[in-house]
């Protein structure tokens, strides 16, 4: 087996998502995932410390490119819609087709440790969208409570986005409709509320 061969590293997490599928997170050691990858259990974790770490492999990455969408934002006018505009605006299919990602979400969602880590990404994100926001300009308590929020309509939209058919609307779509929700809910509307 080649020490460093190309692609070990996409490889290990299709093996794991494969394995994770057939027989559960919990059942599926490091050893197995990298067997299935063809390659050695020390190739695996030169990659990834842990197969938790596997699971949110993507975190960093996208955490930057979302940020960077932040800060690049012609205008930070509406800071709500600014966040929603940077994380409808990304194109999710490039971490996975929706299939792939949704049987990622009902993976952690069944699994406590990642359901976890998943919530302490999300809140390292809001965080991170706040202060990019803060950095545009906006004032800290604006900042703060558009990047929480947003990511908690973001989170809503997104598994509606997984659950939907594929034909149907874009992610776009359901953005606009949890938005619209919270408005309604902010005005006192309960018939906007209710979509």
């Amino acid at each position: 087996m080649p020490r460093w061969e190309h692609g070990s590293e996409d490889r290990l997490k299709q093996a794991a998502m494969e394995l994770f599928d057939e027989q559960g997170f919990a059942n599926t050691t490091a050893v197995e995932i990298a067997n299935r990858a063809r390659v050695t259990t020390r190739t695996f974790f030169r990659y990834f410390s842990d197969k938790q770490a596997l699971v949110f492999a993507d975190a960093e990455s996208l955490r930057a490119a979302l940020v960077e969408r932040i800060l690049q934002a012609t205008t930070v006018a509406e800071p709500l819609q600014t966040v929603m505009g940077a994380l409808a605006g990304f194109d999710w299919e490039s971490l996975g087709s929706r299939d792939v990602q949704r049987q990622r979400g009902a993976m952690i969602d069944a699994n406590p440790d990642l359901l976890e880590r998943e919530l302490i990404k999300q809140q390292q994100m809001a965080d991170e969208f706040r202060r990019a926001l803060e950095q545009r300009g906006v004032a800290a308590h604006v900042a703060e409570l558009a990047a929480d929020v947003g990511i908690q309509l973001f989170r809503i939209a997104y598994r509606r986005w997984l659950a939907a058919d594929h034909g149907e609307a874009g992610l776009h779509r359901f953005v606009d409709e949890v938005t619209s929700t919270l408005a309604g809910l902010v005005a006192g509307n309960p018939s906007a509320a209710a979509t």
